[in-house]
C-alpha cells in the first residue's frame, strides 16, 4: 500500500463524484507526472475501486462514492471517540495495538482493510469504500465470564441499527453472523485480552456488506448479500456507523449490568435457525438436531432425541441440515 499516501487520498476524494477527470487535470492537482497518475489509479484498482479509463475523457469511478466522514458519525452517534482511517491492515488490530491505553467505547472505522479478519482465521474481503469495517473497544469490568454471550448481544445491536435505517428481515445465526434470506450479510469477530480474575478487554469487530463490487464478490466462497440488494435506497455508511455506535453503547451497558437474560426474547425473534434441523460441527464430529435457541450463558441449545443440550465456545460451526 506504499503508493497510497496523501496524494492517493486526494485522488480518491476527486474521483468520489463519479464524473470523468482527465489525467492531465489529475496530474496538475496532485503535482505528479502522468505516469504517476497511472500508478495511483492501478493502486486504487488493486484495493477494490472500480475505475473506468476512457481515451479523451480520463478516469472516473464506476459509482459515486460517499466516503466515511468522522464528523457526521460523531454527530449521529453523539459520541466523540470515533476514529476514521482510509486504509488499515485491520480495524480490530488498530485497537488491539493500543491496549490498555484506550478509552471505553473507542471506535475505529476504515474505508479499506489490507488484512481484514473473519472467524477461524479466514480473510474478510474488504474492497475500498464498499462496506462497513468497524471495530469498537469495550472494557468488561466483570471479567472474561461476561464475554461468552458478547457476540450474540452485538448481533442484536447490529440488527437494531439496521432496523432504525428501515432495513427489516435480517436474522441472526449463532454465534456471530447476520443473514438475510439464507445469505450472509455481516459477520462479527470479537477478540479478547484478559487474565482469569481481571477485567476483560474486548475488541468488537463488525463487517457489513453494503455494496459489493462484482469482482470482489467472486472471491467469497459462500452465498452472500449486501445492503444495497435489500434496500430500495443507497445505504449511507455514516448514518449506519453512527446508529451502530449508539446501539452498542446502550446495549453493552445493559449487558454488563444484567447479562444476556433481558435480551433472550429478542434473540428468539431474530434467530434464523430457530426450530430448524441443523448440523452442529464440533471439531471433527457432527451432531444433528433441532435448534432451540440459546440460554442465558449464550450457549446454543440443540435438541437431540428429545433431549436439549447446550453447546458453547471452541471450534463450533452451525449449518442447516440440508446444506
Amino acid at each position: 500500500m506504499s503508493e497510497l499516501n496523501e496524494k492517493g487520498n486526494q485522488l480518491i476524494a476527486l474521483l468520489a463524484d463519479g464524473e470523468f477527470h482527465s489525467g492531465e487535470k489529475i496530474g496538475e492537482l496532485l503535482g505528479v507526472s502522468r505516469t504517476s497518475v497511472n500508478n495511483y489509479i492501478k493502486a486504487l484498482q488493486e484495493i477494490g475501486l472500480d475505475i473506468y479509463k476512457v481515451t479523451g475523457k480520463g478516469y472516473c469511478s464506476a459509482v459515486p462514492l460517499t466516503l466515511l466522514n468522522q464528523h457526521i458519525i460523531q454527530q449521529v452517534s453523539g459520541v466523540d471517540n470515533v476514529h476514521v482511517e482510509q486504509i488499515l491492515e485491520s480495524t480490530n488490530q488498530y485497537l488491539l495495538d493500543k491496549l490498555p491505553n484506550i478509552s471505553n467505547g473507542q471506535t475505529c472505522i476504515a474505508e479499506y482493510q489490507a488484512a481484514g479478519r473473519g472467524r477461524r482465521g479466514r480473510e474478510w474481503v474488504s474492497p475500498f469504500a464498499s462496506h462497513l469495517y468497524f471495530s469498537m473497544y469495550w472494557r468488561l469490568e466483570a471479567g472474561i465470564e461476561k464475554a461468552s454471550g458478547l457476540s450474540l448481544l452485538v448481533g442484536i445491536a447490529t440488527v437494531n441499527a439496521l432496523e432504525k435505517l428501515g432495513l427489516h428481515g435480517v436474522g441472526l445465526k449463532w454465534p456471530n453472523d447476520l443473514y438475510y434470506q439464507g445469505k450472509k450479510l455481516a459477520g462479527i469477530l470479537i477478540e479478547l485480552n484478559a487474565q482469569a480474575s481481571d477485567v476483560c478487554h474486548s475488541v468488537i469487530g463488525i463487517g457489513i456488506n453494503v455494496r459489493m463490487p462484482e469482482q470482489q464478490g467472486k472471491l467469497i466462497d459462500q452465498p452472500w448479500i449486501d445492503l444495497n440488494n435489500i434496500s430500495t435506497q443507497p445505504v449511507d455508511r455514516n448514518q449506519l456507523s453512527g446508529l451502530l455506535i449508539k446501539e452498542l453503547h446502550s446495549l453493552l451497558s445493559d449487558y454488563e449490568e444484567k447479562g444476556l437474560a433481558p435480551f433472550l426474547d429478542r434473540w428468539f425473534e431474530l434467530d434464523y435457525f430457530l426450530n430448524k434441523q441443523v448440523n452442529l460441527i464440533v471439531a471433527d464430529n457432527v451432531q444433528t438436531g433441532i435448534c432451540r435457541g440459546i440460554n442465558e450463558q449464550g450457549a446454543l441449545l440443540l435438541e437431540i432425541d428429545n433431549e436439549i443440550k447446550p453447546y458453547i465456545g471452541g471450534e463450533i460451526s452451525l449449518r442447516l441440515a440440508n446444506n
